[in-house]
């Protein structure tokens, strides 16, 4: 059977009771959810065939974009940190697993509900379907070419985060561009999968849009709260371990601003309450964070 699941083929309507047809292939009998159309017995009927959540044998009419040997973009739903991540191919009563083998050491980095993953789906012997990352050669297929016309110097791009590296961020653009992120231009690593918003900062003779998560120089200078802003809601749990009360050595080596420029930052976000301070930590209000 494994041949047969995570394809789009043919089988034979055979039975029905209340709620499901059931379909016949190579020996095996699928069921159908009747809630997605009207058929009668004997038709030949092409579709999508899976085991569901239940362990049931299953068949939909509504093909999924995501199945052996095509790819498409899924929507994570949960993670469980002994296995994986469960991603959404768009079944409706199965979600997939991308093993942790293929996922980032630190599981600070793995996908979060809502994060997006490029990927497949394959088999194994045990008639399991898993979820398969992309390679770097399925990306390559999918990067269009920059134009040499185009003007993208401080662009705003939306992408998806596709491989983490030591040397930076690979990302996916909404137009199917790649773009690269260097360590020195975010706050914090992204996590596989995170979408995200950044700003066109150079061109690489390689063919990659260099890009930034950083606000523009102007900005850090001219408006040092909004820095501090983007940074809480970049931050882990949307907290920095930075107050009024901490070093300017330290001050400065994380933010580039002296303690006074960070204290008037800290100042006119509390005075908008946007922010507040609890056990040493600068923490964004409006979020379900708590403090340690």
């Amino acid at each position: 059977m494994e041949e047969l699941l995570g394809t789009l083929t043919t089988g034979i309507i055979t039975d029905e009771n209340d709620t499901h047809f059931f379909v016949q292939k190579n020996g095996q009998t699928f069921q159908l959810l009747k809630t997605e159309g009207e058929h009668a017995l004997g038709d030949s009927i092409e579709g999508f065939f899976y085991i569901n959540a239940d362990q049931k044998l299953s068949f939909t009419t509504e093909i999924p974009n995501i199945r052996q040997g095509h790819y498409g973009f899924g929507i994570v739903v949960k993670a469980r940190r002994d296995l994986g991540v469960f991603v959404d191919i768009g079944l409706p009563d199965k979600d997939v697993v991308v093993s942790l083998d293929f996922l980032p050491e630190m599981k600070e980095l793995w996908p979060k509900p809502g994060d997006v993953l490029y990927l497949t789906i394959t088999v194994d012997q045990k008639d399991r379907i898993w979820g398969l990352l992309a390679d770097e050669n399925i990306f390559l297929s999918l990067f269009k070419k920059l134009r040499a016309e185009d003007n993208w110097q401080n662009k705003e791009v939306e992408g998806v985060a596709y491989r983490l590296k030591l040397a930076g961020t690979f990302v996916l653009t909404s137009d199917f561009h790649q773009g690269f992120i260097h360590p020195n231009e975010r706050f914090k690593e992204p996590r596989l999968g995170e979408q995200l918003k950044a700003r066109v900062i150079g061109v690489s003779p390689h063919g990659y849009l260099n890009l930034s998560l950083k606000p523009r120089a102007f900005e850090i200078i001219d408006d040092d709260a909004q820095m501090l802003l983007t940074f809480l809601e970049r931050a882990e749990e949307n907290k920095i371990p930075f107050t009024d009360k901490s070093t300017p050595e330290s001050i400065q080596q994380q933010f580039g601003i002296s303690k006074a420029q960070f204290k008037r930052a800290i100042g006119h976000l509390l005075k908008a309450k946007k922010i507040k301070q609890v056990d040493g930590w600068t923490v964004l209000l409006d979020t379900e964070i708590e403090s340690n």
